[in-house]
């Protein structure tokens, strides 16, 4: 029997993936919003795979989240290491921006490696969470499934990634403030999208004939194969 590649799954996995690459090099700057308040450049970005993952875990469940989640995660490994290959090439004489290449794909292992921890605990713990709370609710209350497991799952992305990130390089009262901040402000982003949100799991449904509960699965994150 033939199978056929879901085109809205294969397209949510795409960006899926697209976000978390450039979450992980813009992370790398920190914009001055107004006076004091800053966040990390990758606040414009990163916020949008959780809202992929919700939209996944709603249509298509729990076990078709963790493939996506952990093609995330080869994916951002697969780019560190060309980054970092190219790193360590010799520059071209006549070349000058090495100085500022090194610094954005230098300082990446760090962030990639506080970025991949957090995103593996966050993004699952948001999957899990909006996955349990389908079955509880019954399939009602998307809205705040989807704000509750995003809030859940960026505080614990937060937690994790910035004192690996910056730590040593940002003074913790201000690493304290930029993780209560990202928390906020990445959550409030999947708040004001949500009108968009529901509308488009509401028409991947239709155009999938997909409304998956994840009864009696397991939630074991390594079983990838378990499709």
């Amino acid at each position: 029997m033939d199978k056929k590649v879901s085109v809205p799954f294969m397209l949510l996995g795409i960006l899926f993936n697209v976000c978390l690459i450039a979450a992980n090099i813009l992370e790398t700057k920190v914009i001055q919003v107004y006076g004091d308040f800053s966040v990390t450049a990758g606040l414009l970005v990163f916020p949008i795979s959780y809202i992929i993952n919700d939209c996944i875990v709603e249509v298509w469940g729990f076990k078709k989240a963790r493939l996506i989640i952990w093609s995330g995660f080869a994916m951002n490994f697969f780019v560190v290491a060309l980054g970092l290959l190219a790193v360590a090439l010799p520059a071209a004489p006549f070349w000058e921006g090495e100085e500022h290449f090194n610094f954005v794909f230098g300082l990446a292992p760090r962030i990639v490696v506080a970025s991949l921890i957090a995103f593996l605990v966050g993004s699952f713990l948001n999957a899990y969470v909006m996955s349990k709370m389908k079955l509880s609710s019954n399939g009602k209350n998307f809205s705040a499934r989807a704000v509750w497991s995003t809030i859940i799952g960026e505080t614990a992305d937060s937690i994790i990634f910035f004192p690996i990130a910056f730590g040593g390089i940002i003074g913790w009262k201000n690493l304290l403030y930029l993780m209560a901040i990202q928390v906020v402000l990445k959550s409030l982003y999947e708040v004001l999208v949500l009108p968009v949100t529901i509308r488009v799991v509401a028409y991947i449904k239709k155009v999938e004939g997909s409304d998956v509960y994840d009864k009696n699965i397991s939630y074991n994150i390594l079983k990838i194969k378990d499709l």
